[in-house]
């Protein structure tokens, strides 16, 4: 199992495969904070792969398969970090990041540290940090203190999904009451949410962002897309792109994964 080591206890677990064909980009993906690996090697990585792309994704300190000590901070900063360190040791050749919702965030913040990349895509991502989202970022910490992910999953996956996947996948959720148990706050997806978020700085200077950047936005989105934001902030791209997609919420990578891969295998 690959890892970056950052310390003696701390490290990133990572899955890397060069280009087949030669000159073709290689994605590197930057997951959501209650996500990991799984969000794209599901099926977007290989399908990227068997058309000859390169991959690179990899789990944050605090997600399944990187390991981190109990007294590790596990905040936004520290995860751009690891993510920049990371991509120096592996090197990835024609890269292109790739970020679902806070994971735009860091990728951005990623190549304005200095880690290369030929274009951006960022998912989900525009927004203005305030109240409003503050207010949610503290109401799921509090959901999860008491029912853990799967009543954070039943509270606002509906404000997330699609109407399509929501009808879809409806009977795989809404456990009874005793299946709610609190998340250990000593396990990384709960420092992610109560450390990690707040942490994040949502100020990015878009006008620095002098690469190709596809914005990528989900009109299904309750939660995170305010339209006139999303303008708002595209319109400081120097060389912006951008796709809405009707039938699409949140977290696109799940419930279009096919129609994900052929436009980011088609991005100019």
């Amino acid at each position: 199992m690959p890892q970056y080591k950052i310390s003696e206890t701390d490290s990133i677990f990572y899955l890397h495969t060069t280009a087949k064909t030669p000159g073709l980009p290689t994605f590197v993906f930057f997951n959501p904070l209650t996500g990991d690996t799984n969000n794209w090697e599901a099926l977007i990585a290989p399908e990227l792969r068997a058309k000859g792309f390169g991959t690179l994704s990899f789990d944050y300190r605090g997600q399944t398969q990187s390991t981190f000590a109990p007294d590790s901070g596990l905040t936004s900063p520290g995860i751009v970090s690891d993510a920049v360190g990371l991509l120096q040791s592996v090197q990835p050749d024609n890269p292109v990041f790739v970020g679902l919702s806070i994971g735009g965030l860091y990728a951005a913040q990623a190549w304005l540290a200095g880690a290369p990349a030929d274009k951006l895509v960022l998912i989900n991502t525009l927004r203005h940090d305030g109240p409003r989202l503050q207010w949610i970022g503290d109401a799921l910490v509090r959901a999860v203190e008491i029912g853990g992910l799967p009543l954070f999953r039943d509270m606002f996956l509906p404000l997330l999904m699609n109407e399509g996947w929501l009808e879809a996948n409806r009977s795989n959720f809404l456990a009874t009451p005793a299946a709610y148990e609190p998340l250990s706050t000593d396990s990384g997806t709960y420092k992610l949410l109560a450390e990690a978020a707040p942490s994040a700085d949502w100020d990015l200077p878009y006008e620095r962002l002098t690469l190709p950047t596809l914005v990528i936005t989900g009109l299904q989105d309750h939660v995170f897309l305010e339209n006139s934001v999303v303008e708002e902030l595209f319109a400081r791209l120097p060389q912006g792109q951008r796709l809405d997609i009707a039938d699409a919420g949140h977290l696109i990578p799940g419930e279009h994964p096919e129609k994900l891969v052929d436009i980011l295998a088609n991005f100019k």
